[in-house]
């Protein structure tokens, strides 16, 4: 095993250690409402370094997402069913059909129509990728007329910056994928999203890079799908503030190794 693999197991083991030592345990009632079908279905989003990413090498899956979604299912005492995702409408719209039990998304008012949220677990930044060669420095260049922005449609970052952007346009994509191919085809000059991401991105992209500083930020919560018995969200609450106190968020974000996220404060 290399040194890599004993970092990550090493990680994995203090994660599960983390969550057995949370004293606070699920009841019936609770279990019952947030995995109705006896497994617990984690919605993620693929390719996506906050939620989940899949080791080349070994194959092992890892991410905040997918780490506390493992650790919720093992403190309920049920399996986990990781549902992955190709798209953030995608998975949005398998919310409204409450096709999953949990997830762990940004926090917007459209979303708060059918999702209830717990307490913010992240804090991540927007920011934006440039490719090789261009001449692009600094974020204040990036809203001026002319500028072609790629994003994720539905995306939190397309929310924000629909709302904050004055001369640069959007072109909205599908997936981070056809963001990126728009950015190589020469069709856009940036492409913005959660900062994580567009660090994970850019180690792929020779010559590319993230710009110094960020638009924006927003905070990330577990969300469920509404009209759950009122236990499932009680009990998810109390999950995601012992996740914090406990150092389980800590741990998944140096897991993931991300950079641009931090743990949200204590509620």
């Amino acid at each position: 095993m290399n040194g890599t693999r004993i970092v990550a197991a090493l990680l994995c083991t203090l994660l599960l250690a983390g969550c057995a030592g949370m004293q606070s345990d699920p009841s019936a009632e609770a279990r019952q409402a947030l995995a109705p079908s006896g497994k617990l279905r984690v919605a993620l989003l693929d390719v996506n370094a906050v939620h989940v990413v899949k080791d080349a090498a070994s194959g092992e899956m890892r991410g905040v997402a997918h780490d506390l979604g493992k650790a919720l299912a093992a403190r309920l005492g049920v399996p986990f069913q990781p549902l992955i995702y190709p798209t953030i409408a995608g998975m949005l719209q398998a919310g409204k059909a409450a096709e999953w039990d949990v997830a762990f998304v940004g926090v917007t008012q459209e979303r708060r129509s059918f999702l209830d949220f717990t307490a913010n677990h992240l804090e991540v930044e927007y920011g934006y990728l440039v490719p090789l060669g261009s001449k692009i420095s600094d974020i204040g260049e990036i809203d001026r007329a002319g500028m072609r922005l790629a994003v994720v449609e539905k995306g939190s970052p397309d929310f924000f910056l629909t709302r904050a952007l004055k001369s640069a346009t959007l072109v909205r994509t599908a997936a981070i994928r056809g963001a990126l191919d728009l950015l190589g085809t020469g069709k856009a000059d940036a492409v913005a999203g959660l900062k994580p991401n567009m660090y994970a991105v850019s180690a792929k992209l020779p010559g590319s890079r993230v710009l110094e500083g960020r638009p924006g930020s927003e905070g990330a919560a577990l969300a469920m799908p509404k009209h759950r018995n009122p236990a499932a969200l009680a009990y998810a609450r109390r999950f995601i503030e012992e996740a914090k106190a406990g150092g389980l968020v800590k741990q998944a974000i140096e897991r993931a190794g991300l950079r641009g996220a931090v743990v949200a404060p204590h509620e």
